[in-house]
């Protein structure tokens, strides 16, 4: 019986041993593996739901369009879930992912937007993913450079500014009103005590949907309390189908689009991270000069799909291998599933204003939990780097230090030129880039001045081919 607070077992099975299905590849009972991909959806659906709505308010976008984007967001989600899931050709890792909009590239496209109009927006978007495409094969002659010192650091960051982002669902923006609204901080502790009550009482498969219990539990609390109300849940049209193209024609400006080009290179460094980590989780031995640029065509496929319906750039989600970590359940097949539920979402608009329905405090309670495992996981992959060797310890910590500035104090570059602003305000990418130069100075660069001790043998987790 699988605990979801113990590390899942990282022996893969024995290559050539017959009839072995590794858990990543295992088909489970069609109920199951539904039930599972609903939870990954409820958990993940406030992102795509929260940014269309942010990019709705800060480009005052009509409501038509605003409903057209966010069934768009959530159909794109759904497709890029099922190509990193399912893996056809060379796109997608084939492990368990989620694909989602928001975070930088949402801010860095309402910004071209602003600037330049949104049919430069999108076709700035369209010129990013084949940008992507276009440079791939020289990041993947790179990836030597980042190794399990430069992806846990990376990884931590991660980890952090997303337990940033689900609090702030719960609080609010500092200085808006209601912001620590002790109701909110009370929903939120209430969600988050119910998961741990699930995780402790429950055994099974039941033990394993904690966070969905937990998300239903907080839910109906909202409900008795009078905090959730179901007027925009019922009203409006049963279908919704996309439309492409929405702002009209695309403009393909490439100074504009310069800020996005140079960010999808974080980008890739950053999805070198999540597919290293997200094989950990699920105990899956990988090429990561194979599979990380399998990872990178997926994102970049979705992306050139999704400018073609509105939406900023599409990325592979870090926060649902949180979930692939708390429940234990390692298989793909959950998150194809997840992305099949999504694609019918994109078409059942009152289904998805449902779900936009539940309180964010409880979303966000949930969502602290799950993605507060991400750098619990980032840390278990520092522990294999060797920080007894100052030079990787030096490493770290400076790239924590500087990764972390501009999560932990927000506006600490709002002097600086808009363009740079934005690239240095991506707490994820400085981390990365500093580790990874870093790296290359003290482990690259000529010799290096002091051993290395050994370190006592342990139990090794998945290997990660460089």
């Amino acid at each position: 019986m699988s605990s979801p607070v113990h590390p899942v077992d990282p022996t893969p099975p024995p290559r050539g041993t017959p009839g072995a299905v590794h858990p990543v590849d295992e088909s489970r009972p069609l109920g199951r593996i539904l039930l599972f991909g609903v939870q990954h959806v409820l958990v993940m659906a406030a992102t795509p739901i929260s940014a269309i709505f942010l990019m709705s308010a800060t480009l005052r976008l009509g409501p038509g369009i605003t409903v057209d984007l966010l069934s768009a967001a959530l159909l794109l989600s759904g497709i890029g879930s099922l190509v990193q899931s399912l893996g056809p050709w060379k796109f997608g890792p084939r492990l368990p992912f989620v694909m989602l909009p928001g975070g930088a590239p949402l801010i860095l496209f309402m910004a071209i937007a602003q600037q330049h109009g949104l049919r430069t927006a999108t076709g700035a978007v369209l010129l990013t993913a084949a940008f992507t495409f276009l440079v791939l094969p020289l990041f993947a002659r790179l990836l030597r450079f980042f190794p399990p010192l430069v992806i846990g650091t990376m990884i931590v960051i991660v980890g952090v500014n997303l337990v940033k982002v689900g609090a702030l669902l719960v609080t609010g923006p500092p200085g808006a009103p209601g912001f620590g609204d002790p109701a909110r901080l009370g929903l939120a502790f209430a969600t988050i005590g119910l998961i741990v009550l699930f995780t402790r009482l429950l055994r099974g498969i039941l033990r394993q949907l904690a966070v969905l219990l937990g998300l239903a539990g907080g839910t109906a609390l909202a409900f008795a309390l009078g905090q959730v109300h179901l007027d925009a849940a019922l009203s409006g049209g049963l279908i919704g189908v996309p439309r492409p193209l929405p702002f009209g024609a695309p403009v393909f400006d490439v100074l504009a689009a310069l800020p996005l080009m140079l960010y999808s290179l974080a980008s890739m460094a950053e999805a070198t991270g999540q597919t290293v980590i997200n094989a950990e989780a699920v105990g899956k031995d990988i090429d990561v000069r194979s599979d990380v640029p399998r990872t990178v065509r997926g994102d970049a496929l979705t992306s050139l799909l999704g400018g073609c319906f509105g939406l900023p750039l599409m990325v592979t989600s870090g926060e649902n291998i949180g979930i692939v970590r708390v429940t234990g359940v390692r298989s793909r097949y959950v998150t194809a599933a997840a992305g099949v539920v999504l694609v019918v979402l994109g078409f059942l608009t009152p289904v998805a204003r449902a779900i936009s329905v539940m309180p964010s405090a409880v979303v966000g309670g949930a969502a602290m939990v799950v993605f507060a495992v991400i750098t619990v996981l980032g840390v278990q992959m520092l522990h294999r780097a060797r920080l007894e060797d100052h030079t990787s310890m030096v490493t770290c910590a400076v790239a924590l230090a500087l990764g972390l500035l501009p999560i932990l104090v927000p506006g600490v570059y709002a002097g600086f030129p808009s363009g740079v602003r934005i690239l240095l305000e991506s707490g994820v990418a400085v981390g990365a880039f500093v580790a990874a130069v870093l790296n290359v100075v003290f482990h690259h660069l000529g010799r290096r001045d002091e051993a290395v001790p050994a370190r006592p043998a342990e139990a090794p987790g998945p290997a990660a081919h460089v």
